[in-house]
């Protein structure tokens, strides 16, 4: 299967209203802006969109808002984190009947698999339909590492074409080169790693803080496939301090809350994830505020 996947992925907010529904109108013209703002491709219902926060039909009905606004301007993927096989499957057929172009699968949810149990999901996922599947490799978080071994077995699904390296070890990504080539796309996916990873030979970057500064996400891309590494260290020590905030547990708040000192959505999340409290909240404030007190002007790099 040939899939041209490369570049800025941002893991899109799923905006709520303050009763906690969905505010489809700002979530939509949040992609828009993103996408108005050069990013490559966009992901919906990641960790970053609260997808176990959503009900089943709610995540039907996001998919198919999305699908509608991007239409067909960059590639539109879906995460899908469900606590069973089946349900993934199911989820993953409903996607491909409304036309979603790709899935970021992550093991089950709730259960912690051993390696030869998520291998087993993916299979079956995979072997369910025939959209393009991004593994996301993440054991910090979901406690199972598809190791190059693992990789070796899902590389016989030929609709399994990316991975979505999160395993905070730059070192992987060269490990996946030199056993499987050009086999599968690599996405960096640990955002305060990026930069390391696309010099690395990583075709793409999934982001959450790209939904803060997409154009500064976007330029540090550009320069490293352009191989102008001291420029992108430039954006990249700028920015590096925010991307931190992507590794820790309340990401999503963190996200959030930047988001919304940018005037780009709102800070709500639905529970069990709460509001930040207050120190917290002035962290991200002092951060949000430094960048933009010390904002790089793009314009000096002649990417247009």
């Amino acid at each position: 299967m040939t899939t041209l996947w490369q570049g800025v992925y941002p893991a899109v907010t799923t905006q709520f209203n303050d009763d906690n529904s969905i505010n489809f109108d700002t979530t939509l013209n949040m992609i828009d802006a993103l996408i108005d703002e050069g990013v490559h491709g966009v992901i919906v219902l990641g960790t970053v969109g609260e997808n176990c926060s959503l009900s089943q039909q709610e995540k039907r009905e996001v998919l198919k808002a999305a699908k509608e606004r991007v239409a067909g301007r960059v590639p539109l993927l879906t995460g899908v984190a469900e606590t069973t096989t089946q349900f993934a499957i199911e989820f993953c057929q409903d996607a491909e009947q409304l036309g979603i172009d790709g899935l970021m699968v992550l093991p089950g949810m709730v259960y912690r698999s051993t390696e030869r149990e998520a291998i087993h999901h993916y299979q079956q996922i995979a072997r369910s339909m025939s959209l393009p599947v991004m593994i996301y490799n993440n054991p910090i978080t979901y406690g199972v590492d598809v190791s190059i071994e693992g990789m070796k077995v899902l590389a016989q699904e030929s609709n399994i074409v990316a991975v979505k390296e999160a395993t905070e070890d730059t070192r992987r990504i060269t490990e996946l080169q030199s056993a499987f080539g050009d086999r599968f796309i690599i996405f960096g996916g640990v955002d305060d790693i990026a930069l390391e990873s696309l010099m690395l030979g990583a075709t793409g970057w999934i982001s959450g803080l790209t939904n803060v500064f997409p154009k500064e996400s976007v330029a540090i891309y550009e320069l490293a496939r352009q191989g102008r590494y001291e420029e992108a260290k430039e954006i990249w020590r700028w920015f590096l301090p925010l991307l931190r905030l992507d590794t820790i547990p309340t990401l999503v708040q963190c996200i959030k809350y930047a988001e919304s000192l940018a005037g780009r959505g709102s800070e709500v999340t639905r529970s069990p994830r709460l509001a930040l409290p207050e120190s917290e909240k002035a962290m991200v404030r002092a951060l949000y505020d430094d960048a933009m007190t010390s904002r790089i002007d793009l314009s000096k790099f002649n990417l247009d």
